[in-house]
């Protein structure tokens, strides 16, 4: 087993692409009034709102907390969502010039409305999302590839984000995948509703429910499961494919046929899973491009997924809680 020492230090500053969806995630919180005469709902009193970066945009903030060079590219509308977005990425020091506007559609989001009081726990009550259900213009498909042109020279690894919004059209991941196999730059996709479509790709993330949906049926026992995480490596051509399993750890399938199974890193109580998979694809990929073996990069994005889950919404973490993470490991 590769040693994770100094992994820090490592990928600092490594340039990472992140392309895909990106989602303004919003927090309204709400203080519970009253019983509404209107119906029977909770009226509540606004108390507070807040946007962090969600989907892909996530990806790219968690590279950058952990500290790599990162490049976004993306679609954003004409909105207050898309100026919050670039305001949280800017401000992570991220290099915005690969998003682009389209008029045409709204910043995709996610508005999860908050309800609590003096004497019960806050809860997500209701979530209202946003976004186009049309495909991606030939217009806004040609500037990605245009912003694409000017960025890939400069990356040492990239990352696709595909939460089925449309921003990675077909043409978009033909080009990208072409180019990073010419130019030997490592590639994963995480994509929610179609990672088949990702041949030629060199990793591959999923959870244990997108790999049963990818097979078509349940996973009910370990044979399944191996036999499932094969068919996807033998499906795309990939160099490894990365199974995020819960309160089960990871699992890794490679090239040469080597499975391996890595444990949680803690097992205290886990908070929120929502993002801890971008999390998971940010180390990872972080690792892969310092040069660790694909083992060692799973151990170190299982680290840093642990420590993800035990926030509370869409959260990032940074090169020092994992340094500290790890530290209690060796």
């Amino acid at each position: 087993m590769q040693k994770v020492d100094g992994v820090i230090e490592k990928i600092q500053d490594k340039k990472i692409l992140v392309i895909g969806d990106m989602i303004a995630d919003v927090y309204v919180d709400g203080r519970i009034s009253r019983i509404s005469r209107e119906a029977p709902v909770l009226v509540l009193e606004e108390a507070g709102e807040k946007v962090v970066a969600g989907g892909a945009a996530n990806v790219v903030a968690n590279v950058a907390t952990l500290g790599g060079e990162v490049y976004a590219v993306g679609v954003l509308g004409d909105d207050q969502n898309a100026e919050s977005l670039r305001e949280i990425l800017s401000n992570y020091d991220v290099h915005v010039e690969g998003l682009v506007l389209d008029k045409t559609r709204p910043t995709i989001s996610k508005t999860r409305i908050i309800a609590g009081g003096r004497a019960t726990v806050s809860q997500q009550i209701v979530r209202i999302d946003r976004e186009s259900k049309e495909p991606l213009s030939k217009k806004m498909e040609a500037a990605l590839l245009a912003k694409l042109d000017k960025i890939l020279p400069q990356v040492e690894g990239i990352i696709l984000s595909d939460y089925g919004a449309g921003t990675i059209t077909d043409g978009v991941k033909k080009w990208l995948i072409n180019f990073a196999g010419k130019n030997k730059i490592p590639t994963m996709v995480d994509s929610r509703y179609r990672v088949g479509d990702f041949d030629g790709i060199t990793y591959v993330k999923q959870n244990d429910s997108e790999l049963a949906n990818f097979i078509g049926h349940s996973i009910d026992d370990m044979t399944d499961f191996i036999d499932a995480g094969t068919k996807l490596l033998s499906k795309l051509n990939a160099g490894g494919v990365l199974i995020t399993r819960g309160e089960l750890g990871m699992s890794l399938f490679e090239r040469s046929g080597a499975v391996h199974h890595i444990p949680v890193s803690d097992k205290s109580e886990v908070f929120d899973v929502s993002g801890a998979g971008d999390t998971c694809v940010a180390a990872f990929m972080l690792a892969i491009t310092a040069g660790m073996t694909p083992i060692a990069a799973a151990r170190v994005s299982n680290v840093a997924a642990g420590i993800a889950v035990r926030k509370t919404g869409t959260a990032t973490v940074n090169f020092v809680e994992l340094q500290k993470a790890m530290d209690k490991m060796q």
